[in-house]
């Protein structure tokens, strides 16, 4: 089941070059229970690999990458208030989405088009345009790479947070998901309160917009905004968008009172990281083999031949830049291994 010394650079999308030490696939929760009982398992340092779209390779990896490959998407029941759906971790995201609704089941459809795989959404807590995975999870279904045994995570258990899950703190690399089961609303309403989706609508001529309508637009936004990873190797957004305190904001506005801003539910105000980073000079800048995307401040892209090193090079220039500036830090989204 184990290969020696596999090149990693196909598996992330930023197509950063790496090698794992050991690698297998895990296409089945019996593969990985037949592969904890192997000698080799207790002794290595592991990664799980999902669709690498939220990954940067600072180098090459001395333990055992566990690439999820676990496929299946089923209707579990239905109740008078929702549809209870369940994926396999290795499912692609996006189609995954475009599969609920073109079943009638909706919710999902703001999160078109996000890369990565059902399995790696919910670590991520990935979110767009007005809804986070989070308000759509019902449960996660996970093997405790410790003991071998199935731990279900209901929602509350996965202490989830703005792009944040417990996945990427206390419970980081102990516990693969396998499986994630949504709850969609029976009771559906549109979420359309994004000016660029508003804008898209009206663009396509739509007052009345179905979740199909919604899904597609946003997949129209997106297309434009955001490189393709053929062409530009890229992890998508690499910095979270900041949030601050009404102190912090208040001392900010007054000096840049165009600048965009979010109120959130707890009182903090969430700013727009890529126009902090564009009013720094950083948008379209080239920086050695990495850069800054011309159309979007927030995504770095690979030019051609860059390492991990080089990203994060990057990366620490447009923090530094971006704390000068406005006294605001930049925290990255991607996971750096």
């Amino acid at each position: 089941m184990l290969k020696r010394n596999v090149p990693l650079h196909h598996l992330n999308t930023f197509g950063l070059p790496a090698s794992a030490s050991w690698f297998t696939t895990i296409s089945t929760p019996t593969e990985l229970a037949a592969l904890i009982d192997t000698a080799e398992w207790h002794y290595l340092e592991r990664f799980i690999l999902g669709g690498g779209s939220n990954l940067i390779f600072t180098g090459d990896f001395a333990g055992l990458v566990l690439h999820v490959k676990i496929h299946g998407m089923e209707l579990v029941r239905e109740d008078s208030d929702a549809w209870i759906v369940r994926a396999g971790a290795g499912e692609r995201w996006h189609s995954f989405v475009y599969w609920t609704l073109a079943h009638g089941w909706l919710g999902l459809e703001n999160l078109a088009f996000i890369p990565g795989t059902v399995g790696g959404a919910p670590v991520q807590n990935i979110g767009a345009y007005g809804i986070e995975i989070s308000e759509r999870v019902q449960c996660l279904e996970t093997v405790d790479l410790k003991t071998g045994k199935t731990v279900i995570f209901d929602r509350s258990a996965c202490q989830f947070s703005y792009r944040d899950s417990v996945f990427k703190g206390d419970a980081a690399g102990r516990y693969l998901i396998n499986a994630v089961v949504f709850r969609l609303p029976k009771l559906w309403e549109p979420l359309i309160n994004h000016i660029d989706v508003i804008k898209e609508l009206e663009a396509m001529k739509i007052c009345n917009p179905t979740a199909r309508n919604i899904a597609d637009a946003i997949v129209a936004i997106r297309t434009r905004k955001l490189p393709d990873p053929e062409r530009f190797g890229n992890a998508g957004s690499f910095f979270k968008n900041p949030v601050v305190d009404s102190a912090t904001f208040a001392c900010l506005a007054s000096q840049y009172p165009e600048m965009p801003y979010y109120i959130q539910p707890d009182g903090m105000i969430k700013l727009a990281g890529g126009w902090l980073i564009e009013r720094c000079g950083w948008k379209g800048r080239k920086f050695g083999p990495v850069g800054v995307y011309e159309k979007q401040a927030l995504v770095l892209v690979n030019c051609g031949g860059a390492s991990g090193r080089d990203v994060l090079a990057l990366a620490f220039a447009i923090q530094k830049s971006v704390q000068a500036v406005f006294g605001v830090k930049l925290v990255h989204e991607p996971v750096l291994l």
